[in-house]
């Protein structure tokens, strides 16, 4: 039987959790420039994710990493709203909840955060997402929140928490 865990990231999982964020963004096509793919912070997410709010976790079945999720208090966000940021999961992970796990883990930690709302930026290419997006309450938004630096983005959502 398979065992999955959601679990903080660690230094070591920098390389593993980079890999898999640039190989689904290639999968669907999604590999240009104003995406996650060339975040010059993707190798070294661990470090980012010690800022204060905010928070990664790593998908692990069987000791392997196949996915992970976090939020971030996004510069030029209003007060009290953090981003859903870098959901990913490689394809055998698709389709269990898993995505939905990792999004109301990061939904927790948010509110213990006393956040209000999530917001997040995504594309249309990423076409197994957006669908999860609308199940967990996000709403469309007609333009961008903050100042994330992804303007490769063109879907922009909020949910109330």
């Amino acid at each position: 039987m398979e065992k999955i865990i959601i679990r903080p990231i660690q230094p070591s999982d920098n390389k593993h959790i980079a890999r898999i964020i640039r190989e689904v963004l290639t999968e669907f096509k999604a590999n240009k420039p104003g995406t996650a793919y060339f975040d010059t912070s993707l190798d070294e997410l661990h470090s980012l994710f010690t800022y204060p709010h905010a928070a990664y976790w790593v998908l692990e079945q069987d000791g392997h990493i196949i996915g992970g999720a976090g939020i971030y208090p996004t510069n030029g966000l209003p007060p009290h709203y953090c981003e859903l940021v870098k959901l990913y999961l490689l394809p055998a992970a698709r389709g269990k909840g898993l995505g939905k796990q990792l999004i109301q883990q990061c939904f927790d930690a948010a509110i213990e955060n006393g956040c209000t709302h999530m917001y997040l930026e995504t594309m249309p290419e990423l076409t197994s997402a957006i669908p999860l997006y609308e199940k967990m309450g996000f709403a469309y938004l007609p333009q961008a929140l903050g100042a994330s630096g992804h303007f490769g983005c063109s879907v922009w959502m909020l949910k109330a928490l």
